[in-house]
């Protein structure tokens, strides 16, 4: 890159040394102090911090709380040897905006035997915050993080290396800000609590991007001569992800419970329902035979289900934002569809 395709004159944050910035580029690195910054447009790309509140000896006691789990094998806390505790300020790329959706669509309404789609408008107006990993998080397993409720503090370099670890983030500024866009589409549409959805606007009003580093405890341990670890929420305490051989008395126990019960829903429960519907008039007969065909299909559901448990049960994973995620997303669709009935 020639010198009259670079931005000269810009101070490094950290040791106040001038950089040069090529063209196109937005990544750049301080060559007195090797300090890597992100750069977009005119003012730049905003940069926080999550203050860590949880300290080494917590982040200890989550890794017994862990080791007590019953999918995690149970001499792994008298076996384990510790081999690493460390301290790690990941970057994120962060999105903040009020979520204002339109959705036009159809909700199935059943009455009887009677099943009918009536024309809906549901509007969503709601704060949402969006991250996704800014560098390459496959090593600690964690690619989102929880900010909603947060307080972010201004990015100080000096501080956080001070502290751990803090890895410089790569990437794409317009990929992020797509994929947050995604992700606001995907979280109205589902709050709509449609069957049938014809169109969806959304428009996003106060939106703020920024790069926040987020601070984590990794844990890593042996267990004969094979590594795990653990990764630990800084700021909050709770457990994001984690690996750990697998119980076998557990992977016994869910492939024979859910081998019997799936093999007794499909014999003994479509046995049943077949022959009930075989002494009942013509209006039950439908209905049976169907639950009947639900049962039988359950039931291997059941079976396949418990033995991908024993199968792939030699080690334990946990990844606990995207559970928790998950639960909230699934609260909230029950409380739109609450709403939602009682309006009709």
């Amino acid at each position: 890159m020639s010198e009259k395709k670079a931005l000269h004159g810009l101070g490094c944050p950290q040791c106040g040394g001038i950089i040069s910035i090529p063209e196109g580029q937005i990544v750049v690195q301080c060559p007195y102090c090797d300090l890597c910054s992100l750069v977009q447009g005119e003012r730049g790309l905003r940069r926080y911090q999550v203050a860590r509140r949880v300290d080494r000896s917590q982040a200890l006691a989550q890794l017994e709380s862990f080791f007590s789990r019953s999918a995690v094998a149970r001499d792994v806390a008298r076996r384990a040897q510790l081999e690493q505790v460390l301290l790690v300020h990941l970057p994120f790329w962060a999105v903040w905006a009020r979520v204002l959706g339109w959705i036009f669509g159809q909700k199935r309404v059943q009455q009887g035997k009677n099943v009918r789609y009536d024309p809906r408008e549901v509007k969503v107006a709601e704060m949402m915050v969006w991250s996704g990993a800014a560098c390459d998080v496959g090593e600690f397993g964690v690619e989102q993080i929880p900010l909603k409720g947060k307080a972010v503090e201004p990015f100080a370099a000096d501080a956080l290396h001070a502290s751990g670890l803090v890895f410089e983030p790569t990437g794409s500024v317009s990929d992020a800000e797509a994929a947050a866009k995604v992700d606001f589409e995907t979280r109205v549409r589902d709050l709509a609590g449609l069957d049938r959805i014809g169109q969806v606007f959304v428009r996003l009003v106060r939106q703020r991007m920024g790069l926040v580093y987020y601070p984590l405890w990794v844990v890593r341990y042996l267990y004969r001569e094979r590594a795990f670890q653990l990764v630990v929420d800084g700021a909050s305490g709770e457990i994001l992800y984690g690996k750990a051989p697998g119980s076998t008395l557990y992977r016994a126990a869910v492939l024979v419970g859910g081998m019997a019960l799936g093999a007794l829903l499909i014999v003994d429960g479509a046995a049943l329902a077949f022959y009930l519907a075989t002494r009942m008039d013509d209006d039950g007969v439908a209905g049976l035979i169907v639950g009947g065909i639900a049962a039988i299909g359950f039931g291997a559901a059941l079976m396949a289900r418990a033995y991908k448990k024993f199968r792939y049960g030699e080690q334990y994973e946990y990844r606990g934002f995207e559970k928790r995620k998950q639960r909230r997303r699934q609260s909230k669709e029950g409380a739109v569809l609450r709403a939602r009935e009682e309006e009709g």
